[in-house]
């Protein structure tokens, strides 16, 4: 009886395990599927580096226009007694500035002229030099867009914060100004931190607004209103005494040499500007502010 038992039992642990085996355990019942922890996935392989095509390089010259010298904005004056610094020799790559523009918004696709005026965003004034402290209130100015034709031959897109009151007649100039072919370097709009900067005499933006005083005084600018625009200041200086501005623009103080960009008696700025009523610098007795044009005269 004990040899039939032990036989029965045996018998009976080598179906167990054989269920067990069946059930894909050692030792231990099967887990139903569901209560299965997840498997972990394989970890995915990572595709293949895609390296980008390299970008076309800068030109150096576009018809007449040549890239700009690698030193331009990055020499500061030392300031005189004056508060500002003494004129210099044009270095030899700006006596006939003609520099192939950077595009600061996109150019227009049909290159023709294109313009806009609305309302000046809160993000154009923030990167502007308008503050609460400026004579003119936020409300009054306008963010214009116009074409413009660069030194090198090809249309671009400017800005301008201008006074609500000129702001379409701007528009109209800047058309003409296309319309004539007359090139402009650049034109955008300048911050504060921009405008109080150490000089480095070769600037040449185009712009309207700007809240700061009239040169050497302490009563405000029209350009602080949105009521003045500068033309190419560098082929345009300003010149009183012994200030040039800006400072490394005296070989344009001759103005008997036509060259491309210079405002010139009866040219194509002077009579565009002439046409909504504003004056011209080059007209001043006192001093000689050829880049300047404005509503009142100041």
């Amino acid at each position: 009886m004990l040899r039939g038992a032990a036989r029965m039992a045996g018998l009976l642990v080598v179906v167990v395990c054989l269920g067990y085996i069946l059930g894909g355990c050692s030792g231990a019942p099967a887990v139903p599927e569901a209560s299965q922890p997840p498997r972990t996935p394989p970890t995915p392989t990572a595709p293949p580096t895609v390296r980008a095509e390299p970008s076309s390089p800068t030109p150096t010259r576009i018809g007449n226009a040549t890239a700009a010298p690698p030193w331009l904005g990055t020499r500061v004056l030392p300031v005189g007694p004056s508060g500002f610094a003494a004129p210099q020799d044009t270095p030899p790559e700006l006596r006939n500035r003609s520099i192939i523009t950077v595009d600061d918004l996109p150019p227009p696709r049909d290159g023709r002229f294109h313009a806009t005026v609305k309302a000046a965003p809160a993000s154009v004034l923030a990167r502007s030099s308008w503050t609460k402290d400026c004579p003119v209130a936020a409300a009054d100015l306008r963010y214009v867009t116009v074409g413009f034709r660069g030194f090198d031959g090809r249309a671009h897109t400017g800005e301008l914060l201008a006074n609500a009151r000129a702001a379409d007649e701007l528009v109209t100039v800047f058309r003409r100004l296309f319309a004539a072919n007359f090139p402009i370097e650049r034109m955008r709009i300048s911050s504060a931190a921009e405008l109080n900067a150490a000089s480095t005499g070769d600037g040449n933006t185009t712009e309207a607004f700007a809240c700061r005083p009239v040169r050497g005084s302490t009563a405000w600018s029209q350009h602080a209103y949105g009521l003045a625009v500068d033309v190419n200041p560098f082929q345009n200086p300003y010149h009183k005494g012994q200030v040039v501005l800006p400072e490394l623009a005296s070989a344009y103080l001759d103005r008997a040499e036509a060259r491309p960009g210079m405002v010139r008696p009866g040219g194509p700025a002077v009579r565009a500007f002439a046409a909504i009523g504003w004056q011209w610098g080059g007209d001043y007795r006192s001093l000689k502010d050829y880049m300047h044009f404005s509503a009142t005269g100041g």
